[in-house]
């Protein structure tokens, strides 16, 4: 699968990383559960996700469209190994949705943590915190 230069997927470290730029609406969070989905549809093995929101300059979500993008993903993921979501997150409103998400996935098999720090990121997805750079 081809992926857009916004989104990395490291097979072996089983890491996706994404990186969005202006924007973040409906329309953009249905493309990124799309490419997440196409991939594990492709791979039985997990994979964890890394999301770098610090480019982001503007957000036009609801909370209904974060709930049910939510539970979409909970149900898809359902029955499936663990993995963890990092959310990397400065801009208050986002900062405000990701901690919606904590909350709509826990007990879940998406295992989500909001941070402010990059190398905090790093060490909870056991990572280097070069591979989460920022991509200018």
């Amino acid at each position: 699968m081809k992926l857009p230069p916004d989104i990395e997927f490291h097979k072996d470290i089983r890491l996706l990383i994404y990186q969005p730029k202006g924007l973040i609406n409906e329309a953009e969070i249905n493309r990124v559960i799309g490419i997440i989905e196409g991939i594990e549809a492709a791979s039985a093995e997990p994979f964890n996700r890394f999301s770098d929101t610090s480019a982001t300059h503007e957000v036009e979500l609801n909370f209904q469209y974060v709930i049910q993008a939510s539970l979409h993903r909970r149900l898809a993921h359902k029955g499936r190994v663990p993995v963890k979501s990092a959310i990397l997150a400065t801009d208050s409103t986002l900062i405000h949705y990701a901690r919606l998400l904590v909350v709509l996935t826990e007990g879940s098999s998406i295992k989500v943590r909001v941070f402010q720090d990059r190398n905090e990121a790093a060490e909870w997805l056991g990572v280097p915190v070069e591979l989460l750079a920022a991509k200018s």
